[in-house]
């Protein structure tokens, strides 16, 4: 197969990439780097089946592209808050016109699959749980993390009206938090904040009182709903929560990451921010159903690997 991946050098977009070079694919990247990492694909460059350019799919010149893909994904925009507050109008940018650029040259390659990396932030601070892809979320147009939920918001909206009105075959993943090797030390994630807070025995940062609560998926479980999402038949125009469904509170994925590390450090507690998410837990039933997915690597097995990782980059 041929696949294109944007934003292939960020986290979920390189284990992508390793999971279709391992299926001996040929994969095109595009990636401005803007969040990505050059170190993501670093082992992938010498690799015959791989194909780099760096450029912002807001300018970049896909007439470069002369054939047709298998599967396009998009997976260009700053994904965590850290980035998307300190690139806010390119996150916008990027969801709006960048999703354009790329579904316009989908449509005149004649490209068979398209895969829009969306959010569970779509659901905003959902007064839904858990969350179901008939939700239409509960999202503040103007805060602080407006610039990714209603970038995410207006992606999924021009892909319907392009899958409506042309009949392309362009599904949508509702990603929900994901975790594991290749997550930036920084990136302000709350699994990477914690670890790094953790090996290094800093005050570990809990914002609000701790009991909001997350999910969080495997990268393996979650590389691997994408490509299923992708690759099955007749799945066009359909939305697809994609995630896992053991829901923890914060305090406690911070007390567990500080027990499996044997760390140090203190729990400490910060004024929580606007805007953020009480509750968030996908129904990944349609998933299920659909795609025959669901996660199996449970999350302390998965945060072994993670802690694994992060100790190779202190």
């Amino acid at each position: 197969m041929k696949v294109l991946i944007t934003g292939g050098a960020g986290f979920i977009g390189s284990n992508l990439v390793d999971l279709h070079l391992k299926n001996n694919d040929s994969v095109y990247v595009v990636d401005n780097l803007i969040t990505g990492a050059k170190k993501n694909i670093k082992s992938f460059l010498k690799n015959k089946n791989f194909h780099f350019y760096q450029s912002d799919i807001l300018t970049f010149n896909f007439s470069f592209l002369t054939f047709n893909f298998d599967i396009v994904y998009h997976l260009a925009s700053p994904a965590s808050p850290v980035q998307y507050k300190k690139y806010p109008i390119e996150t916008l940018l990027t969801n709006s016109q960048g999703t354009d650029n790329l579904i316009q040259f989908f449509k005149k390659s004649g490209s068979k699959s398209f895969i829009l990396a969306s959010t569970s932030e779509v659901y905003g601070d959902p007064l839904v749980h858990p969350q179901t892809e008939d939700y239409w979320g509960n999202v503040n147009p103007n805060g602080i993390r407006s610039c990714y939920d209603e970038g995410k918001r207006f992606a999924e909206a021009l892909a319907m009206n392009y899958f409506r009105k042309y009949q392309l075959n362009i599904r949508i993943a509702r990603i929900f938090n994901t975790y594991g090797p290749k997550m930036e030390k920084y990136d302000g994630r709350v699994i990477s904040n914690f670890i790094i807070q953790s090996l290094t025995n800093q005050p570990i940062t809990v914002y609000g009182d701790g009991r909001q609560t997350r999910s969080f998926c495997y990268i393996s479980d979650m590389i691997k709903g994408l490509f299923l999402l992708a690759t099955k038949n007749k799945l066009a125009g359909s939305v697809v929560n994609l995630g896992n469904s053991d829901e923890k509170s914060i305090l406690d994925i911070a007390k567990l990451i500080k027990s499996m590390t044997k760390s140090q450090s203190k729990i400490i507690f910060k004024s929580i921010e606007a805007d953020e998410p009480k509750k968030r837990k996908p129904n990944i039933s349609k998933a299920k159903k659909l795609l025959g997915w669901q996660p199996y690597v449970a999350l302390e097995k998965g945060l072994l690997k993670t802690i694994s990782y992060f100790k190779t980059l202190i």
